[in-house]
Order: C-alpha cells, then structure tokens, then sequence
C-alpha cells in the first residue's frame, strides 16, 4: 500500500493514484497530509503566493512586555529558550528585524548553537533611510553570514555601494511616510529563493507585519520575569490580540521556567 497526501492539483494527482491501482497498489490518500503542509509550508507558500511563510517571534515578561521603558532591551528568557529561538533560526531561510533593534542591540542574528553557526540564516534589515552602520555586527562579519538590506528609492547610491562593497546586498522598494512596502519586501525575497521567513523585530516592526496581515505563524514565548506598567508593548499601537484572533492557538511547551506558545494560520 502506498500513502499519499493530496495533490494541489487534483486532476493531475488523481492519474497518478489511478496508474498505481490499475497495477494492483492499494493507495490510502490523505495520510501525514497536517505534518506535511506544515513541513513544506515555506515550498508551498512561495508557489502559491510568490513570498515566504513568514513566522514571528516575540519574546514577552510575564506582564506582557518586550522592553523597559525608554525602549531599553531587557534579558527576559533563559538559556532553554534562547536555544530554542536558535533552533528556529536555523529552520528559516532568513531572519528579519529593523534598524531600530540594529542600532539598540547591535545583534548577530546567527545560531549560536555547536556546529550550527554555518546553518545561520540570512540576516535582513529594513533601513528605509539606508543608515546602517559599517561597524554594526551584520555588516563586520557579512562573509561568514549573509546580510542583505532592504531601503527605499531615496537614500544615495553612495551609501549602497559602500555597503555592497563590505559585502551587503541592497534592494530597494517602495515607501509610504517612510515604511518599506512589506508586500514588495516579500516578493524580492521569495524572488531570491527564500522560502521561510523568522521575523524577530522590535514592537514597529513586528506591528507593521500584523497590520499587513502577513504573519502566518507565531511563537510568543513567556518568562516569569515582570516589567511594569510602564515597559513596552510588543505590538506598536495595538493590542496582542490583535494577532491571536487572527491565528489558531496550536499548542504550548515549557522551556525551563520559560513557556512557549505557538499559533498558526487555519
């Protein structure tokens, strides 16, 4: 007996079941199909919709809260899920964030997990005035882990060939009061064979991706560890829950004293 998963195209896929029981070969359609739509999720939705599967990564205190006031980072979760969030890198094809959390955090975005460092994915900033820095992680070690940066039509072609010349690839897009058309963003990038998107900016970034309606999973994960009333939201202007009705809770694991929530796309 064979098993199979059924076809997106159900003329073509029914030949082939039919070829296979005409030579006497049981064919049970259907099975393992959940597990392999989501194993092939990226595959797929580039197909379908010439982008990539894009899932969002939010780490949040206890009381909701990405960052202190002022907009000052703050280590919330521990070692179990930090290798997770590693783990998650090295699924995806590319890993997204904003200048913003370039310049406050000055971050590697690699995984940092033994023997995996080669399975980071590729770095990509959104920088619609083009002022990433050259002595910024991203940019000084771009020939071990790719780096490409996403800016508008404005910004000279002096600073983008500096950074093509340290390495960088620079795309430009369209803007609108100064935000990159993220459509357009996803389209170059399912354009250069990125299948799985990790996107893991700050509140501006993360909200500008809900409010697109372009995020098709999420991993909100949770540390016992409390702000304040006064920390930041994770979302810029709008409510958490703004994503969660929008998404299907899949399940949840504890990670040390961390927990895990994911959600998904129907």
């Amino acid at each position: 007996m064979v098993s199979a998963i059924e076809d997106p195209n159900p003329e073509v896929a029914g030949q082939g079941h039919e070829r296979l029981r005409a030579k006497g070969i049981a064919v049970e359609i259907g099975t393992g199909a959940d597990a392999a739509r989501r194993a092939h999720a990226g595959h797929i939705m580039r197909i379908q919709q010439a982008r990539p599967f894009v899932m969002l990564k939010l780490a949040l205190s206890g009381d909701g809260k990405v960052g202190l006031a002022g907009r000052k980072p703050v280590a919330l979760t521990g070692e179990p899920a930090r290798e997770r969030v590693f783990q998650m890198r090295s699924a995806s094809d590319a890993i997204l964030v904003g200048i913003g959390t370039v310049l406050s955090d000055n971050p590697h975005l690699t995984c940092r997990l033994p023997g995996m460092l080669e399975r980071s994915p590729v770095r990509v900033v959104l920088d619609a005035k083009l002022r990433l820095p050259m002595a910024t992680s991203v940019v000084a070690t771009v020939r071990e882990t790719p780096t490409w940066v996403f800016t508008s039509r404005k910004p000279s072609a002096i600073a983008e060939e500096i950074l093509q010349q340290k390495g960088c690839k620079v795309f430009r897009v369209d803007d609108q009061n100064g935000e990159l058309d993220l459509d357009a963003v996803l389209k170059v990038l399912g354009e250069q064979g990125i299948t799985r998107l990790m996107v893991e900016g700050g509140p501006t970034v993360a909200a500008s991706f809900v409010a697109a309606d372009l995020v098709d999973e999420a991993a909100l994960i949770y540390s016992e560890k409390l702000v304040g009333d006064d920390g930041i939201a994770p979302l810029e202007g709008m409510a958490l829950d703004v994503l969660t009705s929008r998404l299907h809770a899949r399940g949840s694991e504890q990670l040390g004293a961390d927990t895990l929530e994911t959600y998904e796309r129907a």
